[in-house]
């Protein structure tokens, strides 16, 4: 390998080889299929790359010579490029896939838990729609994961997918359980909320010492203390 090769090899993203991952399996594969492949296991506990991002790595694969392709012959309608791994991209992979130390912690990057945060901005029922549709939308989820650790059983080599399919299924439920112990805090946040405003004496009692605060509490209270520490 040279060193121009050493380089990319270390500067290479996930995604890279997440695709060589994909191409460690027996057989040959369009781009197209590794697409499939990837929305039907990869993004239940990674993500799925954009097809854009699998020719790319594809093609960034093969200047390493970590993959090799060939084209379809005119028996086909379509002509199609297919790509398997080489013996110099399975040696690097497994160097990759073996290296813990780079593995890194998860990364939670939850779009609903961010808009429960900014829930002082919503009304109480359309915090309350959100966390119902994602009720559904991960009851969706996890039926695809167990149709495609059915598909995945019985095959030999997808062992090992087939481990990350069912943690997967694991946390799908476990998110289950965390949206409906949500929806339950918001059910109760709005009764909380909603006596509140029903107690008109305790809000002007509230307001009034507000305004008797003490200088240095109101200034702490304009610059707007965060409410979590650090």
């Amino acid at each position: 390998m040279t060193s121009s090769q050493t380089s990319k090899k270390q500067d290479l993203p996930p995604t890279a080889w997440a695709v060589l991952g994909l191409l460690s399996f027996p057989g040959e594969r369009t781009g197209y299929e590794l697409k499939k492949w990837a929305d039907s296991s990869l993004r239940f506990f990674y993500w799925s790359p954009a097809i854009s991002q699998i020719y790319a790595e594809l093609r960034r694969l093969e200047e390493l010579g970590y993959a090799a392709s060939t084209r379809s012959g005119p028996e086909e309608a379509r002509a199609k490029r297919r790509y398997v791994i080489t013996d110099a991209g399975r040696e690097a992979l497994a160097g990759w896939a073996g290296d813990t130390a780079e593995a890194g912690p998860p990364v939670l990057k939850h779009g609903l838990l961010l808009r429960i945060w900014l829930g002082h901005l919503s009304e109480p029922r359309e915090l309350r729609a959100m966390v119902t549709e994602h009720l559904e939308r991960t009851r969706d989820e996890l039926a695809a994961v167990r149709e495609a650790m059915e598909h995945a059983a019985d095959v030999r080599e997808w062992a090992f997918p087939t481990l990350a399919l069912r943690w997967s299924e694991r946390q799908h439920l476990a998110e289950l359980e965390l949206a409906e112990a949500l929806l339950a805090d918001l059910e109760q946040a709005g009764a909380r909320a909603g006596t509140r405003a029903g107690d008109g004496t305790r809000a002007t009692a509230q307001a009034g010492e507000a305004t008797l605060a003490e200088p240095a509490e109101r200034e702490r209270q304009a610059d707007g203390d965060a409410p979590t520490p650090g």
